[in-house]
């Protein structure tokens, strides 16, 4: 299920550089969850050395009671903190209401809220990433999920999305 994004990932690139240079970058803006990133040029660099799937979580962290329920009953937990440390990048892609995340951020999120479609929260995209040599995305997506009540539920629905993702790939 390859999936290429290349004229939104585009308008995100413009979008992120714009922003970075008028606010300055993300001036200190860190996840909700411990271990999370919020850049995706970060998670893009890390998943390029590592050669893990990136995850990210679409949320909204202070307002949504199954982001809520998700983080509680998986994302908190130090079973899926050491499953995630093995196997994919964590990127949060969050839409909060109560507080405000940086211009360069909020563009990016918007943006990859377009590109993957998203239209409720919580939602798990897992994907890999590359770069042409313009600079320009493209993704190959590998599955997505929504609110799981347990570690090992999550844990497994992902570790399917990358085999699948892999056996595809060879």
């Amino acid at each position: 299920m390859k999936q290429v994004f290349f004229l939104l990932f585009l308008s995100l690139q413009f979008a992120c550089a714009d922003a970075q240079s008028t606010s300055g970058g993300t001036n200190g803006y860190k996840a909700s969850n411990e271990g999370w990133l919020v850049d995706l040029d970060k998670a893009y660099e890390l998943s390029r050395k590592t050669g893990k799937p990136i995850m990210a979580n679409f949320t909204g962290s202070d307002w949504c009671g199954w982001c809520k329920r998700l983080t509680a009953s998986v994302f908190s937990k130090q079973e899926f903190k050491t499953w995630a440390d093995k196997n994919v990048i964590l990127l949060e892609v969050d839409f909060p209401r109560r507080f405000k995340v940086p211009g360069d951020i909020q563009a990016q999120n918007n943006s990859l809220q377009q590109a993957f479609q998203v239209t409720g929260f919580p939602t798990v995209w897992v994907f890999y990433m590359d770069k042409d040599k313009t600079g320009n995305f493209s993704v190959n997506a590998l599955g997505k999920t929504g609110y799981t009540p347990s570690v090992e539920e999550f844990t497994s629905n992902v570790d399917q999305m990358i085999a699948q993702g892999k056996k595809k790939t060879k």
